[in-house]
């Protein structure tokens, strides 16, 4: 999604009203995955001007329920929003610098994500979080290492 036609269609598939401050933080969170609340904030008032806290913590609550975007919470981390949906991968962050980056799901069958005992549960979801450095923070020797989920 990389237009405003093409958020707005996304926000009528999704039964819900088009309004400017729905487009603006949709595109937002597509222009910047994994972006924090105050960075979606501060994009979509670059975009349309003043607009409420409030206003946006509603819009993401109803693009994240109507499926449009998935809240991602990383240990010790704020929570952040991403525009990949629809499919079920995971994410590795950087115990350095906190950036985060998508990881696909491993193909076959994975030992670690099939329950021993699933308690009853009809399971069609796991969420994994790789610990790590990014390549920039690996490669540097100017940044102490640190685990940004303290």
């Amino acid at each position: 999604m990389t237009t405003r036609t093409d958020a707005e269609e996304a926000l009528r598939s999704a039964s819900l009203r088009v309004t400017r401050p729905r487009v603006a933080v949709l595109l937002a969170a597509h222009d910047r995955p994994h972006a924090d609340t105050e960075t979606l904030i501060g994009a979509v008032r670059e975009s349309m001007g003043s607009v409420s806290h409030q206003a946006v913590y509603d819009v993401l609550r109803a693009l994240t329920e109507a499926g449009l975007l998935r809240r991602i919470q990383p240990a010790g981390s704020v929570a952040r929003y991403e525009a990949r949906v629809g499919d079920n991968h995971h994410h590795a962050v950087c115990r350095s610098c906190g950036s985060i980056a998508d990881v696909d799901c491993a193909v076959g069958h994975t030992l670690c994500l099939t329950p021993s005992d699933d308690a009853g549960f009809t399971v069609d979801e796991a969420e994994v979080t790789y610990w790590g450095q990014c390549p920039n923070c690996a490669t540097s020797s100017e940044i102490p290492h640190h685990d940004a989920r303290q």
